[in-house]
């Protein structure tokens, strides 16, 4: 009697499609009588039921193996003996009947018939596959490899092989290998698919799009896996745009795209642009119940955060924790990104203490995203925590990160940290600074006044090939103008004309600001710079400083300069020309700039009232805007008296709590010298930083004296 052995076969990877049925757990033996051409059934057809092979009649099936290997060849050499024994004490062939015999898969039997089993043959089949991998992509070398199987090539067998490929080019001479051999390949399709398998790997999109034009070349019907395989590869070679294009193909081809290829899809939206399909898609995965990986919520994450709905950024990930999917450190990287972009330097804290206390660690993004996110919002000493974690760990910065790092340093005006900084990458080596590195720091030395130290900067600014910008230009006059070197001022503002940089209105504001520090008598100096660089400016400043008539009134001139500039200097200018008209005595002019400040709407709520309390608010303003405000105010209450108002239990002067970053007085400090000047009752409230608090008795009696004898607020 014949016995031919039936085990499992090793399962293939195909995506979502099965080719075999899963391994059986143990193995079953079915005699047959001899047939002179011994082979194994072909895996298409099933087995009869049998109740002795305790498996299931639409889970068996048999596998056609080649007799070119030895193993199995000397197997059935020997089984062909046994069914000739049988024949002769039966006296016949019983062609139809079968029987089986159960082996305990632990014993030392089951080894050897495993052994002779299609696992067996798996195996070689996989060494075949890795030898095509490395050889040289070429007709005759491949089947040079390929000739070890003999001429009875099974169709599992090309199946096997192609999907163990990474090769994409040997893949796809193994397939015209195949096909030649094959004949009529009863699934065609499938061994596209495990050859697009091999492209994907080998992130060969080209290829890959070449292997799908064959496919309908040739007649063979794509199926989506053939889709699904191609958009993955897109995906992986980071082009959203092609995903997209073949996901729309999909259709054309009686494709039905299924959940897993939808959620790939949300991403590949996402990436490439289309944010509204994105959404639109993720709208529906969440109706729909659909499997969502972490890369797809990665990128809705960045998607929200990109648009700036950074609560709709914190919403999926809060959902992503809902439906169990564990957060990735890619995840909390994006995350981290998107509380930077949005200037919530707690939440990105709170995010990070999360990611550390999940067992993740640190990389070099991470690192980078806090940095960004503390800079932003001028967390200047969480900053600098994680540049010296950074350096501890040896990670080097690149030349973005530096110069953000020295950005923040001189908002805040760090002066000794930055210079630490700008050595350190200068001795780091991995990265040369660039014109916004040298922008930073000349910034820093001419806000700190530092002259000597801003010009060397920009000797090695000019040393290093690169021409000063109008950022650093205007950083120079500044310092300049607080060193009272107006000559120097005039001289830059010559060069940068030279240059053919044409003045801002951010540059204008920097001459305008060093006029409120330049003495008198060398205010027409600047003057004419101004003039040049803004006529209307330069004609308002002359007015100002020269007395000199010009057309239409004063008002006119000042609402036909600020319809001309952009908005977010007008405080600034204001500030400004309020300043010189006090630094010049013009109290009367610095009053009709505040009034028509108010009414453009640039200072807001300086005045507010209660039942209880009535409160001047200076916090925005320069010192001759506050001085000025204050003038109004004062004069506004002795009207309120005069008139038979009553004043409130308490009026308050608010100045704010901060100090110039560049110097260690703040306008509480200023002030608070001015108003003992005054004589005004107004005093440091202990438990309100920047609050001067005065009674309405101590008040009512103050304006009394100064309606009696009347002074003039002085600069």
């Amino acid at each position: 009697m014949a016995h031919c052995v039936r085990s499992s076969p090793s399962p293939l990877c195909n995506d979502r499609q099965p080719m075999f049925p899963p391994p059986y757990p143990s193995l079953v033996l079915h005699s047959t009588p001899f047939v002179p051409s011994v082979r194994f059934r072909n895996f298409n057809r099933h087995f009869n039921f049998n109740p002795l092979s305790l498996q299931s009649k639409t889970s068996m099936q048999t596998l056609h193996v080649s007799l070119q290997d030895p193993v199995l060849q000397k197997s059935q050499d020997s089984l062909a003996t046994k069914a000739q024994e049988s024949q002769s004490r039966d006296g016949k062939s019983r062609l139809s009947s079968r029987s089986y015999v159960w082996v305990n898969p632990r014993s030392p039997r089951a080894s050897q018939l495993r052994q002779q089993s299609y696992d067996s043959r798996y195996s070689s089949l996989v060494k075949v596959a890795e030898a095509l991998n490395s050889c040289e992509p070429n007709e005759e070398d491949v089947s040079s490899v390929l000739a070890g199987l003999g001429d009875n090539v099974l169709e599992q067998d090309a199946v096997i092989v192609l999907n163990n490929m990474s090769n994409s080019e040997a893949a796809f001479l193994t397939l015209k290998y195949f096909q030649k051999k094959l004949k009529k390949p009863t699934r065609e399709v499938i061994l596209y698919n495990v050859t697009m398998k091999a492209f994907r790997k080998s992130k060969d999109l080209d290829g890959a799009e070449r292997l799908f034009d064959e496919m309908l070349e040739r007649g063979v019907k794509p199926d989506n896996i053939t889709f699904s395989t191609i958009i993955s590869c897109s995906r992986i070679c980071y082009l959203p745009n092609k995903a997209v294009e073949w996901f729309e193909k999909m259709p054309q081809h009686g494709c039905e795209p299924d959940d897993v290829t939808l959620s790939a899809m949300i991403d590949a939206y996402g990436q490439a642009g289309n944010i509204d399909m994105a959404l639109s898609l993720y709208d529906r995965a969440r109706t729909e119940k659909w499997r969502i990986d972490a890369v797809t919520f990665s990128t809705l994450i960045k998607i929200y955060g990109l648009s700036h709905n950074f609560d709709g950024s914190l919403n999926v990930y809060e959902e992503m924790k809902a439906l169990s999917v564990k957060p990735n450190l890619v995840i909390y990287n994006t995350l981290l990104d998107a509380m930077g972009r949005a200037k919530r330097p707690w939440q990105a804290k709170s995010i990070y203490r999360e990611m550390i206390k999940n067992g993740f660690s640190p990389n070099w993004v991470t690192y980078a995203a806090l940095l960004r996110a503390y800079c932003r919002a001028r967390y200047a000493e969480d900053a600098l925590n994680v540049y010296k974690e950074m350096k501890e760990n040896g990670m080097e910065l690149n030349v973005i990160l530096y110069n953000t790092l020295l950005a923040m340093c001189a908002d805040v005006g760090y002066t000794d940290q930055a210079i630490e900084i700008f050595n350190d990458l200068k001795e780091a080596g991995t990265c040369k600074p660039d014109s916004w590195t040298f922008s930073s720091m000349i910034t820093i030395y001419s806000c700190s006044g530092k002259v000597s130290e801003a010009e060397a900067m920009i000797n090695e600014m000019l040393e290093g090939g690169f021409e000063p910008n109008i950022f650093v230009l205007t950083s120079l006059i500044q310092c300049y103008g607080k060193a009272n070197r107006t000559d120097d001022v005039v001289r830059t503002f010559d060069r940068l004309i030279e240059l053919g940089i044409t003045p801002d209105d951010r540059f204008c504001g920097c001459l305008l600001n060093v006029m409120t520090q330049t003495p008198r008598e060398e205010l027409c100096k600047l003057t004419g710079c101004i003039e040049r660089a803004n006529s209307k400016l330069g004609s308002l400043v002359r007015v100002l400083v020269e007395g000199e008539m010009i057309e239409g009134t004063f008002k006119d001139e000042v609402s036909e300069l600020f319809e001309s500039i952009s908005e977010d200097v007008k405080k600034a200018y204001f500030n400004c020309l309020i300043d010189v008209c006090v630094n010049l005595n013009l109290l009367e002019r610095a009053c009709e700039l505040l009034d028509m400040a108010l009414t453009l709407n640039i200072y807001t709520d300086i005045q507010s009232k209660t039942p209880t309390q009535w409160s001047l608010h200076l916090k925005s303003l320069s010192l001759g805007a506050a001085l000025t405000a204050l003038h109004i105010w004062v004069n506004d209450l002795s009207k309120s008296v005069e008139n038979g108002e009553e004043l409130p239990p308490l009026l308050g002067i608010n100045t704010g709590h901060g100090k110039h970053k560049y110097s260690d007085k703040g306008l509480a400090s200023v002030f608070q010298s001015h108003l003992k000047e005054l004589n005004a009752p107004f005093h440091e409230a202990p438990d309100k930083v920047g609050w001067f608090l005065t009674t309405k008795l101590a008040a009512e009696s103050w304006l009394e004296s100064r309606r009696t004898s009347p002074e003039l607020i002085d600069a």
